[in-house]
């Protein structure tokens, strides 16, 4: 009897614990950023630029980055003439309006995007999980 009582006093404790974690996502925050740079196909601006993306993720509120060049495509639907394409995702709105005022992110606009890039276009958009 004594095992039984342990048996589902440890059950209990080990889906209790389950309450206590993070509630799934139900949205993420989408921010897409092309980067034409001025100098065309510059492999070492290109990477400058890739990797100092992918330090933003230690911003705080910043899920994930991903980065990286442009595949050059021959179909008339694909616009290849961008040279680095990044994805930042976040909870909320409010995370993302927080990491593009961020002296990280301010810096890295200041010091490296404007000076490296002739042209920036950005997509925001909201995700339903």
């Amino acid at each position: 009897m004594i095992r039984i009582i342990a048996a589902v006093t440890l059950m209990l404790i080990a889906t209790s614990c389950s309450v206590f974690k993070d509630p799934p996502m139900k949205q993420r925050v989408n921010h897409v950023v092309l980067c034409w740079l001025k100098e065309s196909g510059n492999k070492v601006k290109r990477a400058q630029l890739i990797q100092t993306s992918k330090d933003f993720k230690s911003i705080p509120g910043v899920l994930e980055v991903r980065a990286g060049e442009v595949i050059p495509g021959n179909r008339d639907i694909i616009d290849s003439s961008y040279d680095v394409a990044i994805i930042l995702s976040f909870h909320t709105e409010a995370d993302l309006n927080a990491y593009l005022k961020h002296p990280d992110h301010v810096a890295a606009v200041k010091t490296l995007i404007k000076p490296f890039t002739k042209k920036v276009l950005v997509y925001d958009f909201l995700e339903k999980l």
